[in-house]
């Protein structure tokens, strides 16, 4: 699977996916930090990537329909920080990994997952 890491997520799990067999970049390594969610998610599509993040913007089903993307997965950690979303990526990334279709659009809670 190809997957693209959003700018709020740490880089270093570029190298969790990449070992786990799938080929990961990131929105900073592509000069595209600050771009707009519409060119982000033009450049996500043109790839066949499914992009990662905590936006919520990008993950408002209204104003990006999943069936027109490759995949979103929108990740909610229970609180900010860089170690906290590393932590609660590296803890679900399995169950993400299981999840990701195209057309859809998962929510990664403590709780669980559920598809939008």
């Amino acid at each position: 699977m190809k997957f693209k890491l959003d700018e709020n997520l740490p880089a270093e799990l570029l190298d969790d996916l990449r070992a786990a067999g799938h080929e990961a970049d990131s929105v900073p390594g592509e000069q595209l930090a600050g771009a707009p969610d519409a060119v982000l998610l033009d450049r996500v599509t043109n790839e066949a990537r499914v992009l990662l993040t905590m936006d919520k913007g990008i993950g408002d089903v209204r104003a990006s329909p999943p069936h027109l993307h490759a995949g979103i997965v929108l990740l909610r950690p229970p609180s900010s920080g860089r170690g906290t979303a590393l932590a609660f990526v590296r803890r679900h990334l399995l169950l993400i990994l299981e999840r990701c279709q195209p057309g859809r659009l998962p929510v990664v809670t403590e709780r669980g997952v559920r598809i939008r």
